[in-house]
C-alpha cells in the first residue's frame, strides 16, 4: 500500500492490490495453484529469471502460462523479498500503462 496509486481491491472474488484499476497482485482462485499463494504480475523475461533463481518459492501452472505473472508461495519468501517482488510488479504494470500511447486514439487527419 505504500507505493503511488496501490489500492486494495478484489479479482475474480479474491483480495487483490490493484494500481489504478490494474491488477498487480492477488490470490490465485484457479485450483491449479498451490494453497498459500500469491499471484504478482511480471513480465516474462522477470518470470523466468525467478523461476530460475528459486525454484522453491516462485512457480508457474498450465493455467497461468500465457499471463505476465508468477506464483509465489508465500511460506517460502521472506517480508522483505515480497516488498521487492510487489516494487518489480508496481513498475511493471505502470510500464504497460505508459506504453500505450494516447496518441493512438486520435482519429486521423482527413
Amino acid at each position: 500500500m505504500a507505493l503511488p496509486g496501490v489500492e486494495e481491491s478484489t479479482a475474480y472474488g479474491s483480495p487483490a492490490l490493484k494500481v489504478r484499476g490494474k491488477l498487480m497482485a492477488c490470490v490465485p482462485t484457479h485450483r491449479s495453484a498451490e494453497p498459500g499463494s500469491l499471484v504478482v504480475r511480471v513480465g516474462f523475461d522477470d518470470r523466468a529469471e525467478l523461476l530460475a533463481a528459486a525454484p522453491d518459492i516462485y512457480y508457474v501452472t498450465d493455467h497461468y502460462l500465457g499471463y505476465s505473472a508468477v506464483l509465489v508461495r508465500l511460506s517460502r519468501v521472506t517480508p522483505d523479498v515480497l516488498r521487492d517482488l510487489l516494487g518489480m510488479a508496481h513498475k511493471f504494470v505502470n510500464a504497460r500503462k505508459e506504453r500505450r500511447s494516447p496518441s493512438r486514439h486520435r482519429r486521423k487527419p482527413v
